[in-house]
């Protein structure tokens, strides 16, 4: 067990440094700029094609598609990779080195958005893959610290703390980005290269405060030598088998984690081809809102997260974290019927900027409260591997959602329809949810942890 205090306000402070260092790439990259900068780039590709297709390695693709695919096929690496480096950290006790790796790695690809342009649409794809990939890495070690810096009764608002400092953070380079974008012209800056510079900035953000977290997160473990013989990697797979065997030990987790996954999948998505949606035309079922608006849509929205996400760490405190989720649950509903049926005629960008802020109320808070509340109901000095699991669902990272959502708008060509199909998730969420038996999955855990030696 750790000797190191809990609840330090230092060290919480440089831990949600980090959601303010990475959320950069959240708002910036994944979901204000880069998806209707590809999709433009592809759309161009795609003028040589008589289906109106861009191709890559002779495949057909939406251009409106392209981001969504990405998407989903780092999530799918995701789901390969993320496990079995979470074993790895927990056994190693080098979570926040691993941490520091994939953060670094993940910045830099960022950065190198800047070339992105003309025939290299495709390029764009690859460096977000390799972002997207090693941002969930990099929250995998990051949530995992959460029930080291907080005891178990702080845990929702340290949690919803991290949110709301991302939400500033995120909000406040975006604010930056729409300024320099609407002075691009006067500064003689084409569009293109505006949009280039904005999405590099976004790794420099996200590179440079997390020199905040690195100074001021301690490690809990002294760091753990390899049997001989053994590698990290093969002592990683070993204790993996041994935790996915433990998994029968906690049936309601595994019930959270199915709920998680479903529900998440749905909020994921909905934010990742927000910008794509908004931007589109018309005729394609889009709301034909030009980049400048949106990003302030966005910039709205990122500011009224902040007290969101610190309004349901007390809602939760209030009714309990399953109850404050569910809440959260039916709003989304209702925001994707909204989004389907709504957001029409002259009034359409007011209407957004109102869609904007209701999901602004539950954006951040559902998020939060249910990382913390995963946080009671898995075993201590294993939380990185259950939190690979967990990030594999986790915000920018499901994959169900967006291939969903990208196949409904290639076949159907309509961007409203592929939005409608996303309630799917909610509802899932809203069934699978109540199932949860909470007390009981604590009670397991500890039960475990006693008969092993852990408590």
């Amino acid at each position: 067990m750790s000797t190191v205090s809990t609840n330090d306000k230092r060290e919480t402070f440089g831990w949600a440094m980090y959601d303010w260092a990475n959320s950069a790439f959240s708002t910036t990259v994944g979901t204000v700029f880069l998806g209707p900068y590809l999709a433009s780039l592809a759309t161009e590709a795609a003028k040589s094609s008589p289906d109106g297709m861009a191709r890559l390695a002779g495949i057909p693709i939406a251009p409106d598609s392209f981001l969504p695919y990405c998407v989903s096929f780092s999530v799918g690496m995701q789901v390969l990779f993320l496990p079995i480096l979470g074993a790895i950290a927990d056994y190693s006790h080098m979570r926040k080195q691993m941490m520091q790796l994939f953060a670094t790695l993940g910045a830099i690809a960022t950065m190198l958005l800047f070339v992105v342009s003309g025939d290299l649409w495709w390029l764009g794809g690859l460096l977000f893959i390799l972002a997207n990939l090693t941002f969930g890495a990099a929250m995998v070690f990051y949530n995992s610290y959460l029930p080291d810096i907080a005891s178990e009764e702080k845990r929702d608002s340290v949690s919803s703390y991290g949110w709301a400092m991302g939400y500033l953070g995120g909000g406040l380079l975006l604010l930056l980005n729409l300024v320099f974008y609407q002075l691009r012209e006067k500064l003689g800056i084409p569009t293109g290269l505006a949009v280039r510079i904005n999405l590099a900035s976004a790794g420099l953000w996200w590179f440079g405060f997390s020199f905040f977290t690195w100074a001021r997160l301690r490690p809990r473990h002294a760091h753990r030598n390899l049997p001989a013989g053994q590698t990290y990697v093969s002592v990683g797979f070993k204790q993996l088998r041994h935790t996915l065997g433990e998994l029968k030990n906690f049936p309601e987790t595994l019930k959270y984690l199915l709920a998680y996954f479903l529900y998440n999948d749905g909020i994921q998505t909905v934010i990742a081809v927000s910008a794509t949606f908004a931007a589109a035309p018309i005729i394609r079922g889009g709301l034909e809102i030009e980049t400048g608006t949106l990003t302030i849509v966005i910039l709205m929205i990122q500011f009224m997260a902040f007290f969101g996400a610190l309004f349901w760490g007390k809602l939760a405190n209030w009714v309990g974290a399953k109850q404050a989720i569910l809440i959260s649950l039916v709003i989304w509903a209702g925001v994707v019927i909204y989004a389907y049926g709504g957001l029409k005629g002259d009034t359409r960008v007011t209407q957004f900027f109102i869609l904007g802020a209701l999901i602004a109320l539950v954006m951040g808070g559902s998020q939060a409260i249910s990382r913390s509340l995963f946080a009671q109901i898995i075993p201590t000095g294993q939380e990185a591997e259950y939190y690979s699991f967990y990030e594999v669902s986790e915000r920018g990272t499901s994959w169900i959602g967006p291939l969903l959502f990208g196949l409904m708008n290639q076949w159907f060509g309509n961007l409203r329809l592929a939005i409608l199909s996303l309630i799917f998730f909610f509802v899932m969420g809203l069934i699978v949810l109540p199932f949860v038996n909470v007390q009981k999955a604590m009670a397991d855990v500890k039960k475990f942890e006693m008969e092993n030696g852990k408590s």
